[in-house]
């Protein structure tokens, strides 16, 4: 019994120190300032886990013909993806190595997520990352699917073809 209880004591004052760190100002939440391995554990830990339970809409039939791909580039370009995430033959903003965590180089991730997970993150954006809600952003599900199916299809993607695909995007107001 004697044990049990000093588990729980351990546990308070833990939640107590956890609690005097966070709300105290100690941790800082400056974009300079490397977070802790726990903390990027438990965040990491979290958005995976969200995206994982909340991400359930299947891509369309059209899902990743030549099509949508280059319509996705377009919106790809239009929303200001670019900025954060570059595309080929285009250099990411400077501002973009401001954000904390750094924006995922897609032509990397594209083969670790599902069409549905990535459209539920373009669709939802994160929080505390920097990546916005292109749904509050004004894209609707066709023009999100499309980045999505862009995204996918982004590592073999070359220069011209981006180049040309997205000659005519402007950017959304």
């Amino acid at each position: 019994m004697r044990f049990l209880a000093a588990i729980g004591a351990l546990a308070i004052v833990f939640a107590i120190g956890c609690a005097i760190f966070f709300f105290g100002g100690y941790y800082s939440v400056a974009a300079t300032a490397e977070d802790p391995a726990a903390v990027t554990w438990a965040l990491t830990k979290v958005r995976t886990a969200s995206i994982e339970r909340h991400a359930n809409e299947g891509p369309p039939v059209a899902f990743g013909e030549t099509a949508m791909v280059q319509a996705g580039a377009n919106a790809y370009a239009s929303f200001g993806c670019v900025n954060c995430h570059g595309a080929p033959g285009v250099k990411w903003l400077k501002y973009s190595e401001g954000l904390h965590p750094d924006p995922p180089d897609l032509k990397k991730v594209a083969a670790d997520l599902s069409p549905t997970q990535l459209f539920w993150i373009v669709k939802n954006g994160i929080n505390m990352t920097g990546m916005p809600s292109f749904a509050l952003a004004g894209a609707n599900d066709a023009e999100i699917w499309s980045i999505v199916a862009f995204v996918k299809k982004l590592p073999s993607v070359s220069d011209a073809d981006y180049k040309s695909w997205t000659a005519s995007a402007e950017p959304k107001q």
